[in-house]
């Protein structure tokens, strides 16, 4: 060992120890404090200075051989593990202390649902769509009641068709811009999603992207907004909003214009679900958005051109050499296309990336390629700390890793003289770059996704060249030469149409279960063993540790239990009851708008990660949309058996050809020892004047050591007491899901009594309009001891009947209805919305305050 890879050794150990200390941060459920974290980073400062005076102290600061004594091998090791300690202090303390700047930056409670007039400039693109218009808004200042108020600086705003009973019908009557001056009455709310395994966390997203309040526009004859300028700031966003509106204007297929609004500035609302849906499955989606691929690739075309132009010139060469020329107009065209395109954080961490590169070059430091890419790292996270919990900043570091690590080791090439051999050769690099990507990111895309395109390999080989060579070029072309946008237009429509093709393959994509952590790990090693310069018999060795990953193991009930999973889907209804062998789903969620629902973006990914191939039956209780809007992506994902609900005939949802029966009550069937009974409506409900609330499917599920839940439904008042004058006894249960979601129309004292439940479940949008629960309802259930668990307090709530350790939790004992586990305590992290408790019993309970103006 020598002083010499000393300094080496010294950089790479600080990189990670600031990667990890970052790291271990964002793992904190609660932040401590700003005065903690800048007592770690001054901790972390003063053990860097300490790391000089070990090496002085252990006699390793001369030049040449470190020496084979003791003392000195000790002491190289203790000052590199100070400084590894050092740099991880202020890795987390610096990343804590900018998590409680942006957190302080926040909407108080007292003014969530209050009107506010807010001043302010759109700072984005408007996304519109059917049910209305939303965007970003910078505020410049905002009153309440007259009186001054604090609000977040950057909001999240909808302007909606029809949202309260007194909106401006038709929705925004100005065309609402980027840069645009505007003064309006809002109701805002603190950052709140919807929390459920594996789900896709907004309250993330929102944080990172320094958004601290949405709400909506209130559009009333006596609130008016009021535009009080066109072009009154945001320089940047109104040049994009200008060339999204040229590009509608120039490509007539909205499909073309919406991939190249999102390619050329960075619009991704642009392109439809649909499209989205078609780009996930052929494997393409990272092309269709801006991402650290686009940015380089602009980067380095930008470099070759001003390179050659650069060569022209002897004066210029004299001044500034070529290839440093090169790289930084490359690095200035790479930041300049990555503010056209929004400045997104993808674009934001490839252009620091590249930036250290050309950095390190220009400071004729020659450190080894992984050296480099670890520096990017530890530079990306240095700026965006978050930018750790993006699946994008993974994907794009293991894929550069492994394209590093994956080249031949061999003795130089002359290189190929001709057209032909240069084409065969650059045709050989490409299938081999495409090769090691799509099988050394296969593990990570399961990990993050559960799922991975099995045509993906082939649509990408076309797709790739085609999009950031000639598409994307084309796309950015067309703002000087609006006729280039007609050919980009005409390119995407034959790609799209050949992604159509590939996307109707059988077993287009391979979907799994999410895997444990070990098995993530175990197939990263064997994707990366499959793509590396070793050996076959060695490689052939990634194969089988690749399986517990694609095709995990899934436990499942035991014979004669269930578990049981009320989702998180805001203002609705959905549950799955899952058997050793058998899926029931009660209910598919609401609608959120024409473009977006609960079966799609809650319940089928849902599904995915629990490793559910399929839907046994899906059982619909009413027609309401917040119980059945999501029902249509179900049944057209093409899992779903068969179907029970009270529709009627003519229910367009009755049209699938899916095997339907009405639910009526006194049907029954076991299902591995698990017993199902419907216990309403009755056949003589079903009347042409039945309101739908009362025609609820009300289904009773039992275990097989009488453990039960009750699914009410929407049941009111005279449906609770028919039941309870039936059959009292057939009500019990240990778990009820509240009727109605807790309305003042349910819930009677005397229903409550018969099912003499230990928990009760809301299912209910964080500050529901409706007001659900009503105060008097969660007292009623409070005042008998039963604990109350909200989905807008828990999030998604997972309960197991007849299991041996469905007592194991605190408060619960084998026999009887454990707590369950609520997705917000378990994955509890700092930015997430504030809980006190997820769950209560009795008067001590704690639970979100009912909105002031439901």
């Amino acid at each position: 060992m020598t002083t010499a890879a000393e300094p080496a050794w010294r950089a790479a150990l600080a990189g990670i120890g600031l990667l990890t200390g970052a790291g271990l941060q964002l793992q904190q459920p609660a932040l401590w404090g700003a005065a903690s974290y800048t007592g770690m980073v001054v901790a972390g400062l003063v053990l860097a200075a300490a790391v000089r005076l070990v090496r002085r102290h252990c006699g390793v600061q001369s030049r040449g051989r470190s020496g084979a004594t003791p003392r000195r091998r000790g002491g190289i090791w203790l000052a590199r593990l100070t400084l590894a300690a050092a740099a991880a202090a202020i890795g987390f303390g610096s990343t804590g202390w900018r998590a409680e700047v942006r957190l302080a930056d926040a909407l108080p409670a007292a003014l969530e649902g209050q009107d506010l007039v807010i001043t302010g400039l759109i700072a984005g693109l408007p996304q519109t769509n059917l049910s209305g218009t939303r965007f970003v808004f910078d505020v410049d200042g905002a009153t309440w009641r007259g009186e001054p108020v604090v609000v977040p600086r950057r909001i999240s705003l909808g302007w909606y068709r029809g949202f309260d009973v007194d909106a401006l019908v038709v929705g925004p009557l100005a065309d609402l811009r980027a840069g645009q001056r505007w003064r309006f009455t809002v109701r805002l709310r603190q950052p709140h999603g919807n929390q459920n395994p594996h789900g896709f966390d907004l309250e993330l997203w929102l944080f990172e992207q320094g958004i601290r309040a949405s709400g909506s526009v209130r559009a009333t004859a006596g609130t008016p907004p009021q535009k009080l300028a066109d072009a009154a700031g945001a320089p940047v966003q109104r040049l994009r909003q200008h060339v999204r509106d040229r590009i509608d204007a120039a490509v007539a297929d909205p499909a073309a214009a919406g991939v190249l609004a999102a390619l050329a500035v960075g619009d991704q609302a642009a392109i439809a679900r649909s499209d989205w849906d078609l780009f996930r499955t052929t494997g393409v989606a990272h092309l269709m958005s801006i991402s650290g691929l686009h940015v380089t690739m602009f980067a380095w075309l930008a470099a070759l051109v001003v390179g050659a132009l650069w060569r022209l010139s002897p004066r210029a060469m004299l001044a500034v050499p070529a290839p440093a020329a090169a790289r930084w107009c490359g690095l200035a065209a790479a930041a300049g296309y990555a503010v056209l395109a929004g400045w997104g954080v993808p674009a934001q961490r490839t252009v620091w990336m590249i930036a250290t590169v050309v950095l390190l070059r220009s400071a004729a430091v020659r450190w080894p390629q992984p050296a480099v890419l670890g520096a990017a790292a530890v530079v990306v996270t240095a700026l965006d700390p978050w930018a750790l919990l993006q699946p994008g900043f993974w994907l794009s570091f293991v894929a550069v890793g492994l394209l590093m690590g994956s080249e031949p080791v061999s003795s130089p090439r002359v290189a190929a003289v001709g057209a032909v051999p240069r084409l065969r050769a650059a045709a050989l690099g490409g299938l081999r770059t495409q090769t090691v990507a799509t099988v050394g990111l296969t593990p990570l895309t399961m990990v993050f996704f559960q799922q991975v395109s099995l045509v993906g390999f082939v649509a990408n080989l076309v797709a790739i060249p085609l999009v950031t060579l000639l598409v994307t070029p084309l796309a950015l072309l067309g703002t000087l030469l609006p006729g280039a946008w007609w050919l980009a237009g005409a390119l995407v429509q034959a790609l799209m149409h050949g992604l159509e093709l590939l996307a109707q393959t059988p077993m287009a994509v391979w979907t799994a279960a999410a895997a444990p952590a070990w098995a993530a790990a175990v197939g990263l090693v064997g994707a990366a063993l499959l793509v590396m310069p070793v050996p076959w018999r060695l490689r052939w060795l990634g194969l089988p540790m690749l399986l517990p990953l694609m095709a995990p193991a899934v436990p499942q009930p035991a014979e004669g239990s269930f578990e049981m999973v009320a989702a998180d889907v805001g203002q609705g209804t959905a549950v799955l009851v899952r058997t050793r062998t058998k899926l029931l789903v009660y209910d598919a969620g609401p609608a959120y708008s024409p473009e977006a629902d609960a079966g799609e973006r809650v319940l089928l990914p849902l599904l995915r990660a629990r490793g559910e191939p399929h839907i046994d039956l899906l059982m619909l209780s009413h027609r309401d949309t917040d119980h059945v809007g999501g029902a249509a992506a179900l049944l057209a994902h093409g899992g779903v058996q068969a179907m029970s609900s009270s529709l009627a005939d003519g229910h367009p949802l009755r049209a699938a050809s899916v095997p339907h029966r009405r639910c009526d009550a006194g049907q029954s069937w076991v299902w591995d020892g698990v017993s199902f009974a419907v216990l309403h409506p009755r056949a003589e409900d079903h009347h042409p004047g039945a309101r739908p609330n009362t025609l609820s499917c009300v289904l009773r599920v039992t275990a097989s050591d009488g453990q039960a839940v009750l699914l009410a439904g929407d049941i009111e008042t005279a449906q609770e007491a028919a039941l309870v004058a039936r059959d009292p006894a057939a009500l019990r249960s240990s778990v009820l899901l509240v009727p109605h979601h807790g309305s003042k129309t349910s819930s009677t004292p005397a229903f409550i009594d018969a099912v003499a439940p230990r928990m009760a479940v809301v299912q209910a949008a964080y500050r529901s309009r409706f007001g659900h629960p009503a105060a008097e309802v969660a007292d009623r259930y409070r005042q008998r001891g039963i604990t109350l668990v909200r989905s807008d307090v828990c999030g998604a709530w997972t309960w197991r009947a007849g299991m041996p350790d469905a007592g194991d939790t605190p408060g619960g004992s084998a026999g009887a209805a454990g707590p369950g586990v609520c997705q917000r305590q378990v994955a509890r992290r700092y930015w997430h919305h504030p809980v006190v408790s997820a769950t209560g019993a009795g008067a001590g309970a704690s639970a979100a305050p009912a909105p002031s103006n439901p």
